[in-house]
């Protein structure tokens, strides 16, 4: 799938209190690369990252799969500048999915949120 594939599913797929400014910046095989930017006066809160996460794993599992297991450790607070989500495809079984997502803010240095999932697909095939 290209960048410009994905960024439509997700927009036609997500309703558009999630979309937060998305923007896909990378789709590669399983890896893949979104940025969320603020709008004016806003800022990042807790159920906004989750959401964030939530959303960049099932990117990269597959927009079908639902999370199951989510396990996430907050390395830093965010900052008032673009989330940058890094998240990959670690394995495949069967209907099951495990995934991981980095969360950035502004740029790709040094993390502020790590969360690592299962998600399977509701219907498998």
């Amino acid at each position: 799938m290209t960048e410009d594939e994905l960024q439509a599913l997700l927009e036609k797929t997500l309703p558009p209190a999630d979309l937060h400014g998305l923007f896909v910046e990378e789709c590669q095989d399983q890896d893949l690369r979104l940025r969320f930017s603020l709008s004016p006066g806003e800022a990042w809160s807790m159920p906004v990252l989750l959401s964030l996460t939530h959303t960049a794993l099932r990117a990269a599992a597959g927009l079908e799969a639902r999370l199951t297991h989510l396990n996430v450790t907050v390395l830093r607070p965010a900052q008032s500048a673009d989330i940058l989500a890094l998240s990959r495809v670690v394995r495949r079984d069967g209907d099951s999915t495990h995934a991981e997502a980095w969360l950035f803010s502004h740029t790709a240095i040094d993390p502020m949120l790590h969360a690592t999932a299962s998600l399977r697909r509701l219907f498998p095939g």
